[in-house]
């Protein structure tokens, strides 16, 4: 049970926040008493998410696949609250199941340009605001794929298993700036994603599971919001699977 002052004063930035996991994770935020900017390239259930969210919030409509949007999304941020905590980078995207030579470049690109420098690009000037204000935490979604193989899903897992050393390398970069960098890994979770990577058969999924369940996004918000809180103070560099137990 979070507490709900644990993030007043807090600024906490949450990709990906139109639904599932991140606009789980704006509300936890939020809840918790954080001002929180949501952004996502839909702006339909972006305006949806921000009735959930409610308080103090502030909808971005940003691609983090366009740099320049990025850009003026933290920007905006700063200008709006003050200031820049918190950042969750959650928006990512399923590529087209495919075994390696059938992957179309173009399908390769679309992956790796959203997932992994989407990330990148979102960490790049969120780590300059908060090297600025003397502080901050960031955590970054990965997946199980990012420690495994997925057949069919080279560009995914690859984009995921990179996600995985750019967070660990940035943790060291901003270790001594009071600045914690860390990912979570989450496994098979009731989201939209899960719906189109299934066709409507959560079955599928569930049959992947050892614990019999898909997890629910709340799941993946609780973790992120103990990384992102002085409770996880003394965590960085972290990798941290969510995954009832697929990935073992």
């Amino acid at each position: 049970m979070g507490r709900p002052d644990r993030f007043t004063d807090k600024v906490a930035l949450v990709t990906g926040a139109a639904s599932g996991i991140g606009r789980a994770t704006a509300i936890a935020f939020a809840a918790e008493g954080a001002r929180v900017a949501i952004l996502d390239r839909s702006e339909a259930t972006l305006r949806e998410s921000a009735k959930a969210v409610g308080g103090d919030v502030l909808p971005i409509a940003c691609d983090v696949g366009m740099p320049e949007q990025v850009e003026a999304a933290v920007a905006r941020v700063v200008a709006t609250f003050g200031r820049l905590d918190i950042a969750f980078n959650n928006a990512g995207v399923e590529n087209a199941a495919a075994p390696v030579h059938e992957i179309d470049l173009a399908e390769w690109d679309r992956i790796l340009n959203i997932n992994l420098r989407g990330t990148f690009v979102c960490m790049k000037h969120e780590l300059a605001e908060m090297v600025r204000q003397g502080g901050g935490a960031i955590v970054n979604t990965s997946s199980g794929a990012g420690i495994r193989g997925v057949a069919g899903g080279a560009a995914y897992a690859a984009s995921k298993h990179a996600i995985i050393g750019l967070t660990r390398s940035a943790a060291l970069d901003y270790a001594k700036q009071n600045i914690r960098v860390n990912a979570v890994l989450p496994g098979n979770i009731e989201t939209p994603m899960m719906d189109r990577f299934t066709g409507g058969d959560i079955l599928k999924a569930i049959d992947l599971e050892p614990v019999g369940r898909l997890g629910k996004p709340e799941e993946i918000a609780e973790a992120v919001l103990w990384m992102a809180s002085d409770l996880g103070g003394f965590v960085t560099g972290a990798a941290t699977v969510i995954d009832g137990g697929w990935s073992l």
